[in-house]
């Protein structure tokens, strides 16, 4: 997956926004306005591109233990967030689009009834 296939892949999920919050490099996606998937746009320009992506805290534990490309969240809470490392070819494209439906799916499960009630 490039840069602009993982982007469109975002944006085409129910009100799902793009942003750069924090500086000109980290492009965020946004559920209602909470973060589900973030990267930065120069390590992936040099090559060494991640996703930042929510995850089931059980399930994080378990994709490190099997994946040597998915680490603890860079600059994000350990526990509920992985790097995704997408340069590897560890990971099949199917999987990798998998995580992303997982972290968008846990976000929108966390969000009030009246938010969630918006996307269907």
């Amino acid at each position: 997956m490039n840069i602009e296939q993982f982007r469109n892949y975002c944006m085409n999920k129910k009100q799902v926004t793009e942003h750069f919050p924090f500086d000109n490099d980290t492009l965020v996606f946004k559920v209602c306005n909470k973060m589900f998937a973030l990267a930065s746009l120069k390590k992936w320009e040099e090559g060494n591109g991640f996703i930042n992506l929510k995850c089931d805290p059980d399930y994080a534990q378990e994709l490190r233990a099997e994946f040597d490309c998915i680490k603890e969240g860079y600059h994000m809470h350990k526990k509920q967030w992985n790097s995704v490392y997408i340069n590897t070819d560890e990971i099949s494209p199917k999987l990798l689009v998998d995580l992303i439906d997982h972290s968008y799916d846990l976000v929108v499960k966390g969000l009030p009834k009246k938010l969630r009630d918006t996307l269907n």
